[in-house]
């Protein structure tokens, strides 16, 4: 548990920062209110991403695994 919610800190910080500074770069542009309208932006996305991520990161790592999953070789008789 401990490894999920250290993953879901670190990635909450990566993608929500990145993502924030994209919106607000494009919405605002880069002017005086910037930083602190990034900084907003990013502060309340963080809030909601990491326990979503808590909470829906097994069930996403199960969906990826099922989908690409391994096919037995089949042997085949030439």
């Amino acid at each position: 548990m401990k490894q999920k919610i250290a993953f879901a800190l670190i990635m909450g910080f990566i993608t929500t920062g990145s993502i924030s500074f994209t919106l607000v770069s494009l919405n605002i542009g880069f002017t005086k209110a910037f930083l602190g309208n990034w900084f907003r932006s990013w502060l309340i996305a963080y809030v909601v991403v990491v326990p979503v991520i808590v909470l829906f990161g097994s069930w996403v790592q199960a969906l990826i695994a099922y989908l690409f999953k391994e096919k037995p070789l089949v042997p085949r008789e030439d």
